[in-house]
């Protein structure tokens, strides 16, 4: 099979004191998420949907949060290495797919940046990218504001 999907998911929850990433883009924001690593729930997502393609596991396999060398890793580093694994196996990504679920911040204003940094990191045309945001409504805890979600599809060829 010289084509493949993949997909991923992930989420992580608003506290105050840390930096709010998505997709390898510092957004304005009171809080920040939670994580081992920057916690950048978009990258995270995306790591999982580029390496459930290639059959690689997980990002949690890669760069497990009990490593303390991930203790505070730029995502964007990692979505770097995930690329370089796929890579190995013959695998390029051909368009990657985000969704980012959030209540606030609103994300539209980031997106270009958000579009060109995905696309420079994964090294495929700008428009191979897609980057989108919806709220949930105010249901959930995305809705209470106490978290972001986001998922990620994402094509590899050989």
């Amino acid at each position: 099979m010289n084509f493949r999907i993949g997909q991923g998911f992930d989420v992580h929850r608003l506290v105050a004191g840390r930096e709010l990433w998505l997709c390898g883009i510092r957004l304005e924001h009171s809080e920040g998420l939670l994580g081992h690593s920057d916690a950048d729930v978009a990258l995270h997502a995306l790591c999982d949907a580029i390496l459930g393609a290639a059959a690689l596991r997980d990002i949690g396999y890669h760069f497990p949060d009990t490593d303390p060398a991930y203790k505070g890793a730029d995502s964007k580093r990692l979505l770097a290495e995930v690329c370089r694994l796929v890579g190995e196996k013959g695998w390029m990504v051909g368009n990657v797919d985000v969704t980012i679920m959030a209540e606030a911040p609103k994300i539209n204003p980031y997106v270009e940046q958000m579009l060109d940094c995905v696309a420079g990191i994964i090294g495929i045309d700008r428009d191979c990218v897609s980057i989108k945001a919806t709220t949930t409504e105010r249901l959930g805890f995305t809705g209470r504001k106490e978290g972001i979600a986001s998922m990620a599809v994402a094509s590899l060829y050989k």
